[in-house]
């Protein structure tokens, strides 16, 4: 099968849905349970949306007309409002609480309706600004990124503002 970065940006998405799915079915006993799951969704989540911040949205904006423009817009909007708002939310909760699974269930939301966007309304517009050749490098490029110090240090600036740690915290405490 071609590579192609909308297939593996959905798959991943795909991914990130079913782990929400496992998070939401627990109850507040399961302490160990929430934090690893909720450690894996950002594992996930985290280098996902720091690539398109930085590699895809802006070359999706270069290309994009002027409703490209505004999904771009609110793509960016979404991403700013999980990172600033919604995850440190999540972090400061206790994870044996309800207002964890509250926080995660909004957050599993918001999740999931930025994704569908994305694939409904931005993929469905970038098969048509980029090529078959262009979303292949696209999705190479994202490999490498991943695997690069550039990729690194921008996960662990995005964990710094989101909290991350908090989880550490309330499981030592």
């Amino acid at each position: 099968m071609a590579r192609d970065i909308l297939k593996t940006l959905k798959t991943e998405h795909d991914a990130v849905r079913d782990l929400f799915e496992e998070i939401k079915s627990t109850t507040d006993r399961a302490k160990k349970s929430r934090a690893e799951l909720l450690e894996k969704i950002e594992a996930s989540l985290l280098p996902h949306a720091k690539w398109e911040e930085q590699v895809f949205y802006p070359e999706f904006k270069k290309r994009a007309d002027r409703d490209g423009l505004q999904t771009h817009a609110e793509a960016v909007e979404e991403h700013r409002a999980v990172e600033q708002t919604v995850m440190p939310d999540v972090h400061a909760a206790d994870v044996e609480t309800p207002e964890f699974a509250g926080r995660v269930k909004v957050f599993a939301e918001m999740i999931d309706h930025h994704a569908k966007e994305e694939e409904k309304t931005m993929f469905k517009m970038a098969r048509e600004l980029f090529t078959a050749e262009e979303r292949a490098q696209l999705d190479e490029d994202y490999e490498g990124w991943k695997q690069s110090g550039a990729g690194a240090a921008a996960v662990s600036a995005a964990k710094a503002k989101t909290g991350v740690k908090g989880v550490a915290k309330s499981l030592a405490g």
